[in-house]
Protein backbone atom coordinates (compact mmCIF):
# COMPACT_ATOMS: atom_id res chain seq x y z
CA UNK A 1 0.00 0.00 0.00
CA UNK A 2 0.94 3.53 -0.77
CA UNK A 3 0.99 5.54 2.46
CA UNK A 4 0.80 9.34 2.73
CA UNK A 5 -0.19 12.02 5.17
CA UNK A 6 -2.11 15.04 5.19
CA UNK A 7 0.71 17.27 6.22
CA UNK A 8 -1.52 20.30 7.77
CA UNK A 9 -1.16 18.64 10.41
CA UNK A 10 2.43 19.77 10.61
CA UNK A 11 1.51 23.94 11.45
CA UNK A 12 4.32 25.97 11.40
CA UNK A 13 7.08 23.20 10.21
CA UNK A 14 9.24 24.30 7.17
CA UNK A 15 8.99 22.26 4.48
CA UNK A 16 11.98 20.52 4.26
CA UNK A 17 11.67 19.58 7.81
CA UNK A 18 7.95 18.14 6.81
CA UNK A 19 9.67 15.99 3.60
CA UNK A 20 12.46 14.87 6.10
CA UNK A 21 10.43 13.90 9.02
CA UNK A 22 7.02 12.25 6.83
CA UNK A 23 9.88 10.14 5.11
CA UNK A 24 11.84 9.14 7.71
CA UNK A 25 8.88 7.96 9.30
CA UNK A 26 7.98 5.73 6.18
CA UNK A 27 5.59 7.49 3.95
CA UNK A 28 5.63 7.97 0.10
CA UNK A 29 3.27 10.68 -0.15
CA UNK A 30 2.13 14.01 1.36
CA UNK A 31 -0.78 15.41 0.67
CA UNK A 32 -0.80 19.74 0.92
CA UNK A 33 -3.41 21.96 1.80
CA UNK A 34 -3.40 25.34 -0.24
CA UNK A 35 -3.93 27.17 2.38
CA UNK A 36 -0.58 26.31 4.49
CA UNK A 37 0.93 27.36 1.06
CA UNK A 38 -0.77 30.75 0.53
CA UNK A 39 -3.89 32.86 0.82
CA UNK A 40 -4.71 31.71 -3.06
CA UNK A 41 -2.77 28.88 -4.81
CA UNK A 42 -2.17 31.71 -7.60
CA UNK A 43 0.28 33.12 -5.26
CA UNK A 44 2.35 30.08 -5.37
CA UNK A 45 4.47 30.95 -8.30
CA UNK A 46 5.66 28.23 -11.01
CA UNK A 47 9.31 28.80 -9.30
CA UNK A 48 8.02 27.72 -6.09
CA UNK A 49 6.43 25.00 -7.42
CA UNK A 50 9.07 23.59 -8.86
CA UNK A 51 10.81 24.08 -5.69
CA UNK A 52 8.67 22.12 -3.61
CA UNK A 53 8.25 18.95 -5.25
CA UNK A 54 11.64 19.13 -5.99
CA UNK A 55 12.49 19.42 -2.34
CA UNK A 56 9.80 16.20 -1.62
CA UNK A 57 10.80 14.17 -4.17
CA UNK A 58 15.05 14.65 -2.72
CA UNK A 59 13.39 13.14 0.65
CA UNK A 60 11.91 10.32 -1.65
CA UNK A 61 8.44 11.67 -1.41
CA UNK A 62 5.19 11.98 -4.26
CA UNK A 63 3.04 15.03 -3.34
CA UNK A 64 0.17 13.28 -4.08
CA UNK A 65 -2.45 16.15 -4.13
CA UNK A 66 -4.67 18.35 -2.05
CA UNK A 67 -7.15 19.17 -0.19
CA UNK A 68 -9.19 21.41 2.07
CA UNK A 69 -8.85 22.52 -1.31
CA UNK A 70 -11.26 26.02 -0.64
CA UNK A 71 -10.90 26.01 3.59
CA UNK A 72 -9.82 29.98 4.17
CA UNK A 73 -11.23 31.55 1.20
CA UNK A 74 -13.83 34.06 0.36
CA UNK A 75 -15.56 33.87 -2.85
CA UNK A 76 -16.54 30.35 -3.62
CA UNK A 77 -19.31 28.05 -3.28
CA UNK A 78 -20.36 24.48 -5.07
CA UNK A 79 -23.85 24.62 -4.80
CA UNK A 80 -24.85 28.09 -4.74
CA UNK A 81 -27.71 29.77 -7.30
CA UNK A 82 -25.39 32.99 -7.53
CA UNK A 83 -23.57 32.26 -10.89
CA UNK A 84 -21.03 34.76 -10.68
CA UNK A 85 -20.38 33.05 -7.55
CA UNK A 86 -20.08 29.42 -9.34
CA UNK A 87 -18.20 31.07 -12.10
CA UNK A 88 -15.45 32.14 -9.56
CA UNK A 89 -15.38 28.78 -7.41
CA UNK A 90 -14.93 26.89 -11.03
CA UNK A 91 -11.71 29.31 -11.68
CA UNK A 92 -10.23 28.38 -8.74
CA UNK A 93 -10.75 25.35 -9.44
CA UNK A 94 -9.06 25.28 -12.84
CA UNK A 95 -5.96 27.28 -10.75
CA UNK A 96 -6.08 24.39 -8.50
CA UNK A 97 -5.79 22.07 -11.27
CA UNK A 98 -2.98 23.32 -12.90
CA UNK A 99 -1.25 23.96 -9.31
CA UNK A 100 -1.72 20.16 -8.48
CA UNK A 101 -0.41 19.02 -11.60
CA UNK A 102 2.53 21.27 -11.33
CA UNK A 103 3.35 19.63 -7.95
CA UNK A 104 3.37 16.07 -9.27
CA UNK A 105 -0.53 15.53 -7.93
CA UNK A 106 -3.14 13.55 -9.48
CA UNK A 107 -5.99 13.97 -6.94
CA UNK A 108 -8.04 17.07 -5.91
CA UNK A 109 -10.28 16.02 -3.05
CA UNK A 110 -12.94 17.92 -2.60
CA UNK A 111 -14.24 18.32 1.15
CA UNK A 112 -14.90 22.04 2.30
CA UNK A 113 -17.97 21.80 3.97
CA UNK A 114 -18.85 25.33 4.23
CA UNK A 115 -18.14 26.20 0.73
CA UNK A 116 -20.51 23.46 -0.15
CA UNK A 117 -23.70 23.59 2.14
CA UNK A 118 -26.92 23.83 0.81
CA UNK A 119 -28.12 27.56 1.39
CA UNK A 120 -31.66 28.74 2.16
CA UNK A 121 -33.70 28.48 -1.07
CA UNK A 122 -31.64 26.26 -2.58
CA UNK A 123 -33.33 23.25 -3.46
CA UNK A 124 -31.59 19.93 -3.34
CA UNK A 125 -32.02 18.94 -7.00
CA UNK A 126 -30.88 23.05 -7.56
CA UNK A 127 -27.63 22.16 -5.25
CA UNK A 128 -26.59 19.07 -7.29
CA UNK A 129 -26.87 20.52 -10.61
CA UNK A 130 -24.98 23.52 -9.43
CA UNK A 131 -22.27 21.68 -8.42
CA UNK A 132 -22.43 19.30 -11.29
CA UNK A 133 -21.82 22.68 -13.71
CA UNK A 134 -19.13 23.39 -11.62
CA UNK A 135 -17.04 20.34 -11.40
CA UNK A 136 -18.15 19.76 -15.65
CA UNK A 137 -16.91 23.36 -16.17
CA UNK A 138 -13.20 22.79 -14.23
CA UNK A 139 -12.34 19.33 -15.40
CA UNK A 140 -11.36 19.75 -19.12
CA UNK A 141 -8.72 22.38 -17.92
CA UNK A 142 -6.67 19.80 -15.98
CA UNK A 143 -7.69 16.23 -16.32
CA UNK A 144 -5.70 16.07 -19.53
CA UNK A 145 -2.70 16.32 -17.14
CA UNK A 146 -4.05 13.50 -14.62
CA UNK A 147 -5.44 15.58 -11.95
CA UNK A 148 -9.04 13.99 -10.68
CA UNK A 149 -11.32 15.81 -8.84
CA UNK A 150 -12.03 13.18 -5.83
CA UNK A 151 -15.94 14.07 -4.40
CA UNK A 152 -15.61 13.58 -0.51
CA UNK A 153 -18.51 12.37 1.35
CA UNK A 154 -19.18 14.01 4.64
CA UNK A 155 -21.07 13.93 7.80
CA UNK A 156 -24.18 15.76 8.73
CA UNK A 157 -22.83 17.19 11.36
CA UNK A 158 -20.18 18.78 9.13
CA UNK A 159 -22.50 19.70 5.83
CA UNK A 160 -25.75 18.98 4.35
CA UNK A 161 -24.54 18.43 0.73
CA UNK A 162 -23.58 14.85 0.10
CA UNK A 163 -23.45 13.28 3.23
CA UNK A 164 -22.75 9.16 1.74
CA UNK A 165 -21.14 7.18 -0.73
CA UNK A 166 -24.19 7.07 -2.69
CA UNK A 167 -25.02 10.87 -2.64
CA UNK A 168 -21.24 10.77 -4.03
CA UNK A 169 -21.79 8.67 -6.63
CA UNK A 170 -25.19 10.20 -7.59
CA UNK A 171 -23.19 13.43 -7.87
CA UNK A 172 -20.47 11.84 -10.17
CA UNK A 173 -22.88 10.06 -12.00
CA UNK A 174 -24.76 13.89 -12.67
CA UNK A 175 -20.60 15.35 -13.65
CA UNK A 176 -20.57 12.49 -16.00
CA UNK A 177 -16.83 13.20 -16.61
CA UNK A 178 -14.17 10.09 -16.27
CA UNK A 179 -12.30 13.08 -14.05
CA UNK A 180 -14.17 12.88 -11.52
CA UNK A 181 -14.31 10.11 -8.66
CA UNK A 182 -14.66 9.03 -5.50
CA UNK A 183 -12.84 9.74 -2.25
CA UNK A 184 -13.64 7.37 0.50
CA UNK A 185 -12.69 8.66 4.67
CA UNK A 186 -13.26 6.42 7.25
CA UNK A 187 -14.56 8.48 9.78
CA UNK A 188 -17.19 10.11 7.41
CA UNK A 189 -18.35 6.31 6.56
CA UNK A 190 -18.36 5.68 9.94
CA UNK A 191 -21.76 7.55 10.28
CA UNK A 192 -23.22 5.79 7.14
CA UNK A 193 -26.02 2.34 7.72
CA UNK A 194 -23.83 0.26 5.31
CA UNK A 195 -20.25 -1.19 7.30
CA UNK A 196 -16.80 0.29 5.72
CA UNK A 197 -15.66 -2.71 4.51
CA UNK A 198 -19.33 -2.92 2.25
CA UNK A 199 -18.79 0.37 1.41
CA UNK A 200 -15.46 -0.50 -0.12
CA UNK A 201 -16.49 -2.96 -1.68
CA UNK A 202 -19.85 -1.36 -3.36
CA UNK A 203 -17.69 1.44 -4.71
CA UNK A 204 -15.09 0.03 -5.59
CA UNK A 205 -14.95 0.62 -8.89
CA UNK A 206 -15.32 4.58 -8.97
CA UNK A 207 -12.99 5.49 -5.94
CA UNK A 208 -9.71 6.88 -6.28
CA UNK A 209 -8.73 8.47 -3.04
CA UNK A 210 -8.69 7.27 0.56
CA UNK A 211 -8.44 9.00 4.09
CA UNK A 212 -7.63 7.05 7.40
CA UNK A 213 -8.68 8.26 10.69
CA UNK A 214 -10.40 6.79 13.89
CA UNK A 215 -13.53 7.97 15.60
CA UNK A 216 -11.77 10.39 18.00
CA UNK A 217 -10.74 12.33 14.99
CA UNK A 218 -6.91 11.23 15.59
CA UNK A 219 -4.97 8.83 13.25
CA UNK A 220 -5.97 5.49 12.49
CA UNK A 221 -5.65 2.72 15.22
CA UNK A 222 -5.08 5.53 17.73
CA UNK A 223 -9.25 5.09 18.72
CA UNK A 224 -12.03 2.16 18.99
CA UNK A 225 -11.98 1.53 14.94
CA UNK A 226 -10.85 -1.75 13.73
CA UNK A 227 -9.03 -1.46 10.47
CA UNK A 228 -8.58 -4.98 9.78
CA UNK A 229 -11.72 -5.67 7.79
CA UNK A 230 -11.52 -2.13 6.34
CA UNK A 231 -7.53 -3.40 4.81
CA UNK A 232 -9.03 -6.77 4.09
CA UNK A 233 -11.39 -4.98 1.53
CA UNK A 234 -9.21 -2.68 0.11
CA UNK A 235 -6.69 -5.45 -0.44
CA UNK A 236 -9.68 -7.50 -2.06
CA UNK A 237 -10.89 -4.87 -4.23
CA UNK A 238 -7.17 -4.62 -5.04
CA UNK A 239 -7.20 -0.79 -4.40
CA UNK A 240 -4.02 0.96 -5.89
CA UNK A 241 -4.82 4.59 -4.86
CA UNK A 242 -2.94 6.50 -1.90
CA UNK A 243 -4.07 5.31 1.74
CA UNK A 244 -3.56 9.12 3.10
CA UNK A 245 -3.57 9.77 7.37
CA UNK A 246 -5.98 12.97 8.07
CA UNK A 247 -6.39 13.70 11.49
CA UNK A 248 -8.50 16.67 12.97
CA UNK A 249 -6.88 16.35 16.52
CA UNK A 250 -3.72 17.31 16.85
CA UNK A 251 -3.29 17.73 20.64
CA UNK A 252 -0.81 14.59 21.04
CA UNK A 253 1.50 16.12 18.28
CA UNK A 254 2.10 15.79 14.87
CA UNK A 255 5.52 13.16 15.54
CA UNK A 256 3.36 11.03 17.44
CA UNK A 257 0.32 11.08 15.58
CA UNK A 258 2.46 10.40 11.91
CA UNK A 259 4.25 7.36 13.61
CA UNK A 260 1.60 5.76 15.79
CA UNK A 261 -0.91 5.88 12.24
CA UNK A 262 1.73 4.79 10.42
CA UNK A 263 3.24 1.18 12.18
CA UNK A 264 -0.31 0.86 12.50
CA UNK A 265 -1.67 0.37 9.54
CA UNK A 266 1.55 -1.00 8.63
CA UNK A 267 1.09 -4.18 11.45
CA UNK A 268 -2.85 -4.91 10.04
CA UNK A 269 -1.71 -4.70 6.81
CA UNK A 270 1.04 -7.22 7.78
CA UNK A 271 -1.54 -9.27 10.25
CA UNK A 272 -3.79 -9.52 7.24
CA UNK A 273 -1.71 -10.41 4.63
CA UNK A 274 0.38 -13.30 6.32
CA UNK A 275 -3.89 -14.40 7.32
CA UNK A 276 -4.24 -14.42 3.70
CA UNK A 277 -0.64 -16.59 3.44
CA UNK A 278 -1.89 -19.08 6.11
CA UNK A 279 -4.98 -19.89 3.81
CA UNK A 280 -2.96 -20.94 0.57
CA UNK A 281 -3.99 -18.03 -0.86
CA UNK A 282 -1.30 -16.46 -1.41
CA UNK A 283 -2.73 -13.09 0.02
CA UNK A 284 -6.38 -11.59 0.73
CA UNK A 285 -8.95 -12.51 -2.45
Amino acid sequence: MKYAICQELFENWDWARQCRFIAETGYTGIELAPFTLASRISDVSSEQRRELKSVAADHGLTICGLHWLLAKTEGFHLTTNDQAVRKATTDYLIELGKACADLGGEVMVFGSPLQRNIQPGVSREQAYDNAAEVFRNALPAFADRGVKIVMEPLTTKETNFVNSCAEAAELINRVDHPGIVLHQDVKAMLSESVSIPDLIKQYASITGHFHVNDDNLLGPGMGRTDYRPIIQALLETNYSGWVSVEVFDYKPGAELIARESINYLKRIYDEVSATGRSTGNGGPK
